[in-house]
């Protein structure tokens, strides 16, 4: 009886570790690829991150989805931070999801 308890609570646990899923996505810098990552394939404003120092573009969601590109904060004037999942596919981030994060305040001694 008591390998049977045993086996049934070995199963049920391992059954549970299992099933977590893994959080694979990452924080990545997010910016207007022309204009802040010297990227020159596309024309005019496109989404792009960069991640461990080399710039792709975005598919999966746009510039136009995090609002206005041009404004203060906006990706064609500042690098800003995301949490993304995705892939690089030829040459291309291909975003399963994409969370722009709240803008840094500068710390102030």
């Amino acid at each position: 009886m008591k390998k049977i308890l045993f086996l049934a609570t070995f199963l049920i646990a391992g059954t549970i570790g299992y099933a977590q899923t893994k959080d694979n996505s990452k924080i990545v810098e997010a910016s207007c690829g022309q204009c802040n990552f010297g990227l020159k394939d596309k024309k005019g404003c496109d989404l792009a991150v960069r991640i461990e120092g080399k710039a792709y573009f975005v598919t999966g969601t746009s510039i136009d989805k995090h609002g206005d590109a041009h404004a203060k904060d906006g990706f064609c004037n500042v690098v800003r931070k995301a949490k993304v999942t995705g892939d690089v596919v030829d040459n291309n981030f291909v975003a399963t999801s994409f969370v722009l994060l709240p803008v840094e305040k500068n710390k102030q001694k």
